[in-house]
């Protein structure tokens, strides 16, 4: 069993930064469970784009508000609490955050620890 908390990752390894946003990773793949999970909280007022060709992504927002741009398929989503999306095909997308963003992401197959920097 593991038990672990978002508080106890702040100020790890297991805590990334990028320019716009935060990923609390709470399971990576050392963790021997075959996905991850990760918090992730996008800046507001920002627009992030990514593309994850070798990973499967459900993304799950619990706050704020924006829009999800698909940039393989030419469309744009709402971004609101409860909103689910899946990217299923590595889709190249961007994320317009309009307020602060914190969603849950699962990773499949799961993402690897931080190499020692």
């Amino acid at each position: 069993m593991i038990v672990r908390s978002t508080g106890e990752i702040s100020g790890t390894d297991r805590e990334v930064h990028g320019e716009t946003w935060v990923s609390k990773r709470i399971i990576l793949a050392d963790d021997g469970v075959g996905f991850s999970h990760h918090e992730t909280t996008v800046e507001p007022n920002t627009e992030t784009p990514l593309h994850y060709p070798d990973y499967i992504e459900a993304v799950w927002l619990i706050d704020g508000r924006g829009t999800l741009v698909d940039r393989d398929n030419h469309r744009t989503y709402r971004l609101e609490p409860g909103t689910m999306y899946l990217l299923d095909g590595h889709e190249r997308h961007s994320i317009i955050a309009k307020t602060t963003l914190r969603m849950y992401c699962v990773f499949a197959p799961a993402v690897p620890p931080r190499a020692a920097e």
